[in-house]
């Protein structure tokens, strides 16, 4: 731990610093500095004062008042936070009670764990800086974590300054506005800041009542509700992926008595936990027979008694149930329960992606021109995904792909590989039967930061909850941005096209100025400027003499009917679930052939007469056409897949798959 330095003159308590002179402000900042150099901000070449304080522009605490604003480090040259300062912007017209507010839910928040803050008004805009200071060193991983998790009550949070150990700093009460004014204190004691009490322990305190309060978080849409859930080559639904063995909960209802109790909530939870760990539906079936907890499907209650099902209504009961569970578990994300490797597992996936986005958030110009940004859609896409697997490799076919992204299937397959030239993905595995090719999304990135410090043996990682929360967080930010971006009006010519859509999707409800846009989709002002006003002219964004939002009422659906591609999205996706069909039918077929023991041609079930438990080379659809010659027809197969209304067996309409889920 670093000696803290000691201040010049004693600092007095209250808020009698309303009223002190900018020496007292400047001994201030002396004494809760956890380093012996401040920052102070940049000017430009005509001497204007910039928000900028850059690297090499330091201050000694010991030398005289800086003549521009100064900014205080907010950890220690060992790169542990001794400062912890929330820093809610106020830039835009209107926005300065929604800093407000947020900076009152975190000074409660630090008031529940005994935290003493400081609250002051930042400058003349309207913004709050929200302080408190700590004994004792706090690792750069913990500060982060609580960070994210306050954003994710407080929108209006910058947490630049909590995320940054090295350069991290904001302005300390008293310290003057480029624009005018001082930051200037509201609230609070600023000698326990100059005197601090906080420890790291009510710090990890705070970060577990944050995770508490965000970790039920989901995305409240799949990414895109078009897109067919996968069928297997029985033509039944499931999860891609690795196959798991059955959680602990659903493991025990596979055996339960559930002829004793409520069968049908027994059923459930087996068929819940089966397609959450990608199992087929023949594995179900093979076990109606021999397994105590699949009993609603054998027989059905009458009064006091149970009586046998017939075996169509059997058939019928277990297709439409598990159906229902791949869909069901495919929109609705569940948390860990009973596995207590999953926050973990959800800490590091989380921290691990978060990398990925931010090295591309850093190679803006990447996802600018040309491919780049359909190249972008696919790596989040594939974050997405691996969030949801709490996996870095994950199973996606680029039909999957291009649906979840908004793109042809062509233009995913491109970008797929020029992603793995560029070291973003790597494919692990190929394309192989049923199964798509494996990617694994940024296979070289370090997932824990400043490994060139010697660091304890202790986990710094915060208290259980914490992962669940971080991943629910980042899941919820990448699935709305990229659901946002896919839409019929963001496709190619007469669309607007995926950039347009990109930047979309990094606009909020809330005006952003151009530097704003500049940061976020990380491009020049010229080329913000020409999307911008694209997408100004087409009636989808706003622009007022601030910067430019969403408007309240979504117009995308109005404008896309205007430019003649309203459905384009959907006809593509029900050209895809044909495709997978009919692969999915040649499967069937292929394994017929290759069956040592096949039925005959005539004996095999037609269209919709798949047994409770499918035989080696069956399909919904019954036998794959044949030609005079008695080879594949897959012309008539295409024809009677597109004229028959067994198509309609998998709607079109399901929703997106999530990858895995424990249970």
């Amino acid at each position: 731990m670093l000696p803290r330095l000691t201040p010049r003159r004693q600092i007095g308590a209250g808020n009698a610093q309303k009223n002190a002179r900018d020496g007292d402000f400047w001994d201030l900042t002396a004494a809760m500095s956890p380093r012996a150099k401040v920052r102070v901000a940049a000017v430009d070449a005509y001497g204007h004062v910039l928000n900028e304080y850059r690297p090499g522009a330091d201050h000694s605490v010991n030398g005289d008042i800086p003549q521009r604003p100064w900014a205080v480090y907010l950890a220690g040259t060992d790169r542990q936070f001794r400062l912890i300062g929330f820093d809610f912007d106020a830039k835009t017209e209107g926005s300065a009670p929604a800093a407000a507010r947020d900076a009152q839910i975190l000074v409660d928040l630090l008031g529940e764990v005994g935290l003493p803050a400081v609250v002051c008004e930042s400058g003349p805009s309207g913004g709050r800086h929200v302080w408190t200071a700590l004994t004792e060193g706090v690792e750069a991983d913990v500060v982060g974590t609580l960070a994210r998790l306050a954003r994710g009550l407080c929108p209006s949070l910058d947490i630049a300054p909590l995320t940054n150990p090295i350069t991290g700093c904001l302005r300390p009460p008293g310290a003057p506005h480029r624009s005018g004014g001082a930051s200037t204190v509201l609230s609070g004691d600023t000698s326990t800041l100059a005197h601090p009490t906080g420890t790291p322990a009510q710090v990890k305190d705070l970060v577990a009542r944050l995770a508490l309060l965000v970790g039920d978080v989901e995305p409240s849409h799949s990414l895109d509700a078009r897109t067919p859930v996968p069928v297997d080559e029985h033509g039944r639904l499931h999860l891609p992926g690795p196959r798991r063995e059955l959680s602990a909960i659903s493991a025990a209802a596979l055996v339960e008595d559930a002829a004793s109790g409520d069968a049908s909530a027994v059923l459930w939870r087996v068929l819940m936990g089966a397609a959450a760990a990608k199992w087929r539906y023949a594995e179900i079936a093979a076990l109606v027979d021999t397994k105590p907890g699949l009993e609603h499907i054998r027989t059905y209650r009458e009064r006091s008694e149970r009586k046998r099902r017939g075996h169509e209504d059997a058939q019928r009961l277990l297709r439409r149930q598990w159906d229902k569970a791949v869909t069901y578990v495919a929109t609705n994300p569940r948390e860990g329960g009973q596995d207590p490797t999953f926050d973990i597992r959800a800490y590091e996936i989380a921290s691990h992606v978060r990398a990925v986005q931010a090295k591309a958030d850093a190679a803006g110009g990447r996802w600018v021109t040309g491919a780049g940004p359909s190249h972008r859609r696919v790596l989040d896409v594939l974050s997405v995904l691996a969030l949801q697997a709490l996996d870095v490799a994950v199973e996606a076919d680029i039909r999957r792909l291009a649906l979840l992204a908004g793109i042809g299937r062509e233009t995913a397959r491109m970008a797929l590989w020029a992603l793995a030239a560029d070291g973003w993905v790597a494919r692990v595995a190929p394309a192989e039967g049923p199964h798509g090719a494996t990617w694994s999304v940024r296979p070289g990135v370090v997932i824990h930061s400043a490994t060139d410090i010697d660091r304890s043996q202790v986990d710094p990682r915060p208290a259980v909850g914490t992962g669940i929360a971080e991943r629910s967080l980042l899941l919820t930010d990448l699935t709305s941005r990229t659901a946002a971006s896919v839409h019929d009006v963001f496709s190619s010519s007469p669309g607007l096209g995926v950039f347009a859509g990109n930047v979309f999707a990094r606009l909020g409800s809330e005006m952003a100025d151009l530097g704003t846009v500049c940061q976020l989709v990380g491009v020049t002002s010229d080329q913000a400027l020409s999307v911008l006003e694209r997408l100004v002219a087409a009636g989808i964004v706003l622009r007022s003499k601030t910067g430019w939002r969403r408007p309240k009422t979504d117009r995308r659906r109005k404008v896309s009917r205007q430019l003649g591609v309203d459905g384009r999205l959907a006809a593509r996706a029900r050209t895809y679930h044909l495709e997978r069909q009919l692969w999915g039918w040649w499967l069937a077929e292929e394994a017929w052939m290759k069956a040592p023991r096949r039925l005959s041609m005539r004996s095999r079930p037609g269209p919709g007469q798949l047994g409770l438990l499918p035989e080696v080379g069956t399909n919904i659809y019954g036998a794959h056409p044949r030609t005079v010659a008695g080879r594949a027809d897959y012309r008539q197969a295409r024809v009677f897949l597109e004229s028959s209304a067994v198509l309609d067996v998998v709607s079109v309409t399901s929703p997106a798959p999530v990858v895995q889920h424990a249970s």
